[in-house]
């Protein structure tokens, strides 16, 4: 038995495939989706859920059935249809060619104010296909009494079109300031579409769940961290995915761009921090010799972020780097220093109840003036 699993089965806690417990996602969801605000909405979804998908599902469903009480969100679409009366623009081309003149008819074309839009497509589509696809647990007749209440709510959206889904499209929606609840549906469609995309093999056989796990979940690891220090540090300046200048005395348009997840600036004193997410299995790696060390390739890459800054001012000469790892189970925090750089890898257990995960993150900024505690 896994340590994952032995926490599970101590505290009967379900968890996802990489072994952190949902209701844990889901507090990392609202804060990656900037709803944190609702997360006592859900509380029970996210205690009760079997599996991430069933969540997902389950708070899709509730936001979709309110919708219906209270109205689908409408716009204004292009109609064309065949018609006796004329409305709109008479498609001229058409009507002649299917010679819909002489039946006292023409083809027209006209705005309507519908709720066939883009939005409520991309929401039924997602209903369908997770209802389709959706892994909602080991207990069968509660799985399929989701899947049958995710069935009916696409056949109660019935009159909006089912439509090929795809992540620009999603990404493409604008939203009015009275949609929050779209943009809650709109992200869930999203992250449901990530984890059940094909892969490129014969037969569109589903990723791995572990790797399907990761390739979801790293993002939203690295917007919630993001999002996190945003809301609860006051005396930093956090900036996420900015970009820096490699400060090179010969620019060449092959050098890769330089974006870590955070740059930190502490008000007052101009101290610099630079953090970045790491959503892998293990902080640390095997070397040649079977010896544990830091993974290599992440290690070069916080320490060229340090030292391309070193020109723009004093601060910077000696910037702290951050490494943080999600574990489950495991803890480590270590420091070295390199040309002047203290270089700490970190660690935050995501299998802890979520008020340690919080202290945990808060400790972690913290350590940048304390001594190493590993």
């Amino acid at each position: 038995m896994t340590m994952a699993e032995g926490i599970a089965e101590a505290e009967q806690v379900p968890v996802s495939e990489s072994g952190i417990p949902i209701r844990n996602l889901w507090h990392m969801l609202l804060y990656a989706w900037d709803q944190i605000a609702i997360r006592d909405w859900w509380r029970a979804e996210a205690e009760q859920a079997p599996s991430l998908d069933a969540l997902l599902a389950t708070v899709l469903a509730r936001l979709v059935q309110q919708r219906l009480r209270m109205g689908l969100g409408r716009n204004y679409t292009e109609e064309t249809r065949r018609l006796r009366s004329i409305r709109g623009r008479i498609d001229f081309g058409r009507s002649i060619k299917g010679l819909t003149f002489q039946r006292g008819e023409a083809f027209c074309q006209f705005d309507e104010f519908s709720a066939n839009v883009p939005k409520n497509q991309i929401v039924r589509s997602s209903l369908d296909r997770i209802a389709r696809l959706g892994e909602f647990g080991p207990n069968r007749p509660l799985a399929e009494n989701l899947r049958q209440r995710l069935r009916r709510l696409v056949r109660d959206l019935e009159g909006i079109d089912l439509v090929p889904l795809s992540l620009e499209a999603i990404r493409r929606q604008q939203l009015g300031r009275n949609d929050n609840d779209y943009r809650v549906m709109l992200a869930i469609c999203d992250l449901l579409l990530r984890r059940h995309m094909p892969t490129e093999d014969f037969g569109g056989n589903l990723l791995p769940e572990i790797d399907r796990d990761a390739l979801t979940l790293h993002r939203v690891f690295e917007r919630f961290v993001a999002r996190f220090y945003e809301i609860h540090l006051a005396d930093w300046h956090v900036r996420p995915q900015m970009s820096l200048d490699w400060n090179a005395e010969k620019v060449s348009p092959y050098l890769p761009a330089m974006r870590p997840d955070i740059v930190f600036e502490r008000w007052g004193s101009g101290e610099i921090v630079i953090l970045d997410t790491k959503f892998t299995a293990a902080s640390l790696t095997r070397g040649r010799f079977g010896n544990l060390t830091f993974n290599t390739e992440h290690i070069y890459q916080i320490y060229a972020y340090l030292r391309s800054q070193e020109a723009e001012s004093e601060a910077h000469r000696s910037s702290t780097g951050i490494l943080l790892y999600p574990t489950v189970g495991q803890h480590l925090s270590e420091m070295v220093e390199l040309q002047g750089h203290p270089i700490r890898i970190e660690t935050v257990d995501l299998a802890q109840p979520w008020e340690a995960i919080e202290r945990r993150l808060l400790e972690v900024i913290g350590s940048v003036t304390a001594p190493a505690a590993g």
